[in-house]
């Protein structure tokens, strides 16, 4: 009994071994192309892409500005991003900013609706002549939303929590 335990051991091993190095075999072959498509892996979270457009949005008046990504963009965050990630973040994305334009429309009316799609830049204007300037670039999200009232410099605001953050931003 004692010496089938051993050659059934035994056997185990080599086939493990030999697995081992069909493995290791396999992962050195094969065309470059296959090589290239698994070194490049999609990313499984938000970020954004660096801006096709170079041009600056100059805001002078009390506003809501909303930012996205141009179409070029776009094309290189799908291309970078996990297929069922990216689809899922533009379904919230749309509906966050959906949803933040309408509070915005219903309880600050004063507040200028303004969408920026192909801007690289934002440049806030004060009452008092002093600019600010934001590279959308350098934002971790691809979509947002800045408040501005032209006494203070601009916030970003969480587009879920829009009633809140605009409120405190207003109120301070």
């Amino acid at each position: 009994m004692a010496r089938h335990l051993h050659d059934t051991t035994a056997l185990v091993a080599a086939f493990c071994i030999a697995g081992i190095l069909w493995a290791c075999h396999n992962t050195n072959t094969g065309d470059a192309s296959h090589v290239q498509n698994d070194s490049i892996k999609k990313s499984t979270t938000a970020f954004n892409a660096p801006s096709t457009y170079h041009d600056t949005l100059q805001i002078n008046s009390p506003s809501a500005i909303f930012y996205y990504p141009d179409s070029l963009q776009l094309l290189k965050i799908r291309a970078l991003t996990d297929s069922m990630v990216y689809n899922g973040l533009v379904h919230e994305y749309f509906f966050q900013m959906r949803n933040a334009h309408m509070v915005i429309k219903k309880t600050w009316p004063a507040l200028k609706i303004i969408d920026s799609k192909n801007y690289r830049y934002l440049q806030f204007i004060k009452t008092n002549g002093e600019k600010e300037c934001i590279d959308l670039d350098k934002k971790k999200e691809a979509y947002g939303l800045f408040v501005f009232d032209s006494k203070k410099s601009a916030r970003s605001i969480d587009m879920s929590n829009v009633e809140t953050g605009i409120s405190f931003y207003l109120r301070e």
